[in-house]
């Protein structure tokens, strides 16, 4: 915490108070202030962030495929927000929350009876030597940047053969599904133009996806693309100039180094909550939000709630899980306002469409435990079409119109139960 910011703590009385502050305008804390707002348009809301666009990163691995335009994912963030709301555009620096206190980057200091944080993950892109200085050239690339997902594509299109290497960190990621899906996409795309390519996915985890289930499925996409896996395997270096990525890897407790060459190299860099979070005393061991996972309230400080990607909750981090978490917390903060019991409750709701191909969609729908919950009853471990269409088109329309407008819809996912035979795999 800066000197500055150390200094305004230290006052107990604010610049400003609102019933309910929400750090964050991203998909969580909006979702979350619309709700709040069509419940009790009265009700007082500040929403801080300093972000002058809004993102709809989903689509950005359809960017990096040329199946998306990328200015289609854009929209300025003051057009979004809800009626009513008071948009303070600034960084948070520090949580009081003993003197329930949001301290700006500017050293104002904004009260609140009910706080939520939806303040998303950081993107540690300095944690691989290298990396930042070759990023957008030297045929290193990510779907994870606005201004890198068109680069993927260029590299796509101009790629004469040779080596591509897809990445994932070992660390929690916003979209698990999302390095699998530029891996496919790319591959997809090679065979369309019949091209060869040596295809390589190193992964920091220890399997392709975090749900057995899931992962049998993607297990036989990767094959049919003959693409080949390496588990266990962590990004460390980039050597743009010399086209040169370096992996570390852990055998018999002796860690050991890998110099690939690439022709092309597409980086998922390994994520964390936002610093403030931890230095605010927030956080758990990790330094994510410390909430409890059903209520979604935090576990030490009854008046702030939290969701999205910033949290504890041991749920994948995808916008369908926003989309099950923003009526939970408006709910239950609602009910604390009110002296009442807390009712609602999420119970770790995900989906990851993970797309296989140009225009099939591999639709990964689970609970807490890893527990199969499809919306539909179609077997889930195959890719479909039909699939295809929602992530482009009614995805994006749902996102825009209904989630960030705080139009709640009930849960349509249950549990399922299928064979353990794999069905036929057609990407």
């Amino acid at each position: 915490m800066s000197q500055t910011t150390e200094q305004h703590s230290l006052s107990t009385t604010p610049d400003s108070r609102h019933a309910v502050v929400i750090v964050g305008a991203g998909s969580a804390g909006i979702a979350v202030a619309a709700q709040l707002k069509r419940a009790r348009p009265d009700l007082g809301v500040a929403i801080i962030d300093p972000a002058e666009q809004h993102y709809y990163q989903p689509a950005w691995t359809l960017v990096g495929a040329g199946l998306f335009k990328p200015e289609q994912t854009r929209r300025a963030t003051r057009t979004l927000l809800p009626s009513g709301i008071e948009h303070v555009a600034q960084a948070i620096t520090h949580i009081d929350a003993d003197n329930k206190l949001a301290i700006l980057a500017d050293g104002r200091r904004i009260g609140y009876q009910a706080l939520v944080i939806a303040a998303g993950i950081h993107l540690d892109w300095d944690k691989i030597a290298g990396l930042s200085e070759t990023l957008g050239q030297n045929g290193v690339t990510s779907n994870y940047r606005y201004d890198l997902a068109p680069y993927t594509w260029e590299l796509l299109r101009n790629f004469k053969g040779g080596t591509a290497l897809f990445t994932q960190p070992a660390t929690a990621v916003k979209c698990p599904g999302a390095p699998q899906k530029a891996l496919y996409l790319a591959a997809d795309h090679l065979r369309r133009r019949q091209q060869t390519a040596e295809l390589h996915f190193y992964t920091g985890t220890g399997a392709l996806f975090g749900v057995p289930f899931y992962a049998r499925a993607l297990e036989q996409v990767i094959a049919h693309y003959k693409a080949q896996p390496h588990f266990g395997r962590h990004l460390v270096a980039v050597d743009g100039p010399a086209r040169i990525a370096t992996f570390e890897t852990t055998v018999d407790g002796q860690t050991q180094r890998e110099d690939v060459h690439f022709d092309l190299l597409h980086v998922v860099p390994p994520q964390s909550a936002p610093a403030f979070i931890r230095e605010s005393g927030l956080g758990d061991g990790g330094g994510w939000l410390d909430i409890d996972k059903h209520t979604l309230q935090h576990a030490r400080y009854a008046d702030i709630f939290g969701l999205g990607d910033a949290t504890s909750t041991p749920n994948s981090k995808t916008a369908a899980a926003i989309k099950e978490q923003a009526p939970v917390v408006a709910a239950n903060l609602l009910a604390r306002l009110d002296g009442k019991p807390l009712t609602a409750a999420y119970d770790g709701y995900a989906g990851c469409p993970v797309t296989t191909s140009a225009e099939r969609v591999l639709l990964a729908e689970f609970t807490y435990g890893g527990v199969i919950t499809p919306t539909l009853s179609l077997d889930p471990r195959v890719p479909r079409r039909r699939y295809g269409w929602l992530k482009k088109f009614y995805f994006p329309f749902y996102y825009w119109n209904i989630l960030l407008k705080g139009r709640s819809r009930p849960a349509q996912h249950t549990p399922r139960n299928y064979p353990d035979t794999l069905p036929t795999i057609q990407p």
